[in-house]
């Protein structure tokens, strides 16, 4: 008999294997832009390697409104 193996997958709303790790304490109502363009400098020297991304969040409706990469590791 044949092994049976499953990836991670494709189905909307499955999300094993996709976890991404926090940098800090999410910035819950920051107002001034330039903190966040602070923490993204910090993450990218301490993480020089790996892929950075950035959430936001709508406060009211409780769901996510926006998300980015700023930065793929060039070994990648």
């Amino acid at each position: 008999m044949g092994q049976i193996r499953r990836e991670n997958s494709r189905i909307p709303g499955y999300y094993d294997g996709r976890y991404w790790t926090l940098w800090k304490l999410p910035m819950f109502g920051c107002n001034d832009s330039s903190q966040v363009l602070h923490e993204i400098q910090e993450c990218k020297k301490a993480y020089p390697n790996a892929y950075i991304r950035c959430l936001a969040f709508d406060n009211k409706k409780q769901v996510q409104c926006m998300a980015f990469l700023i930065q793929k590791p060039s070994t990648a």
